[in-house]
């Protein structure tokens, strides 16, 4: 049996959450952080996200991170330009009086926590997309300092960084095997053990039951998504602001010369991350060909390049776990971002890095007070997914 290695952060996870998260502490100075990815980089949601950063967010949490986020991206992406980070702005927008009341409410809040928004209507929304129709739109919301960014480059470029900063980035040997004891968290995967003194579950769907497999539980529950990638008739610019139809639940962004990235929403169905169908079915196929045909004449004839799907991670309260789950065993998670954590994985990974640093006291707890794993007792009752990118708050949210 080969001795343990002794490592100060073991990082379960090499999506973007659990990248950022070994980029940041490892960036903090003298210890040791290892991420350990048992398949491949961006093997989950990462790799299929739609990379839409915006801050318009329903709580004033997800506004700073978000806001955070996009900072460091910004930042980032003049050392990686392949993470393709650009300010195009985003808008969203609704034909139906009770969802364009909320746009209001969302917007009065939104201006109150400094996010830079307007009102648009019909001619707004036409000059933005030239190829769609608004006539019937009552009123719709912009984002100028809204952006978009390749998921999967933005994880490489996490990783790169947290290998200059001394970590330890290692792929690929199988789930492995975990125990948790007195002393903390041990890995054992390939011929290597592992303990750490402080471990992140950051695996995405898979961190449910690694929590259990480590004696704990978390209110967590994967679901599935799904996006394609089309190529309108007319070839678009190549920037333009991404959009959210509310009616239909529908959104699309730039994706490269001539190509759009689009999708939809929440599936309020468990998923199992280990057998699901990949790749886009035909009701989800339907609903875009047609909510585009509506909305966006102009792209009705668009080609499709591909469909996939993925799976991700919802809450009861549709915010995410970070921080502790089990401080005395040194157990912690970043996990649960409801579909959207390239939004908020840099600013999330910085808060959770702030506290297992500087410890629990202070204002590294209070930063992620509202986010805390262990605000849901471990007998919390199962759940559906509910959506995370919402106008509203709330457990229910109607837009």
């Amino acid at each position: 049996m080969p001795t343990s290695e002794r490592f100060d952060f073991l990082v379960l996870g090499g999506g973007i959450a659990g990248a950022a998260t070994a980029y940041h502490l490892a960036r903090r100075g003298e210890r040791r952080v290892l991420l350990y990815e048992a398949r491949t980089p961006n093997a989950g949601a990462s790799g299929r996200a739609a990379g839409i950063v915006t801050d318009q967010q329903w709580n004033a949490w997800d506004v700073e991170v978000a806001r955070a986020t996009a900072q460091e991206y910004a930042e980032l992406s003049r050392r990686h330009p392949e993470m393709n980070f650009v300010r195009n702005g985003f808008l969203r927008w609704t034909s139906n009086p009770l969802a364009a009341e909320a746009i209001d409410v969302a917007y009065r809040r939104l201006r109150g926590w400094g996010v830079s928004v307007d009102r648009v209507g019909p001619e707004e929304l036409a000059s933005a997309f030239p190829w769609g129709r608004f006539d019937d739109v009552l009123v719709g919301l912009r984002g100028t300092a809204d952006a978009v960014v390749t998921p999967s480059a933005a994880t490489d470029a996490y990783l790169i960084e947290a290998r200059s900063h001394g970590a330890e980035v290692w792929f690929g040997d199988g789930p492995g095997k975990l125990w948790a004891d007195g002393e903390g968290v041990e890995l054992r995967a390939g011929a290597r053990r592992i303990r750490a003194r402080t471990t992140i579950v950051a695996a995405g769907a898979w961190s449910a039951a690694m929590v259990r497999a480590l004696g704990q539980r978390i209110a967590l529950v994967p679901y599935r998504v799904q996006a394609a990638l089309l190529r309108p008739p007319t070839s678009p610019p190549k920037t333009f602001p991404s959009g959210h139809d509310l009616d239909t639940d529908i959104y699309f962004r730039p994706e490269g010369p001539g190509r759009v990235l689009a999708g939809d929403g929440t599936e309020r169905v468990p998923a199992d991350p280990d057998h699901f169908i990949p790749t886009g079915d035909p009701a989800f196929l339907g609903h875009l060909a047609e909510s585009i045909h509506r909305r966006l004449p102009g792209w009705g004839s668009s080609e499709l390049v591909r469909a996939w799907a993925g799976v991700c991670t919802s809450t009861p309260d549709r915010r995410p776990h970070v921080g502790a789950i089990d401080p005395d065993r040194g157990l912690y998670a970043i996990v649960g971002f409801n579909g959207y954590g390239v939004m908020r994985a840099g600013g999330a990974a910085d808060r959770l890095a702030d506290l297992l640093i500087e410890g629990p006291s202070g204002r590294p707890s209070e930063r992620l007070a509202p986010v805390d794993p262990r605000r849901f007792p471990p007998s919390y009752p199962e759940f559906l997914p509910r959506p995370g990118f919402t106008l509203e708050g709330g457990d229910e949210p109607r837009f």
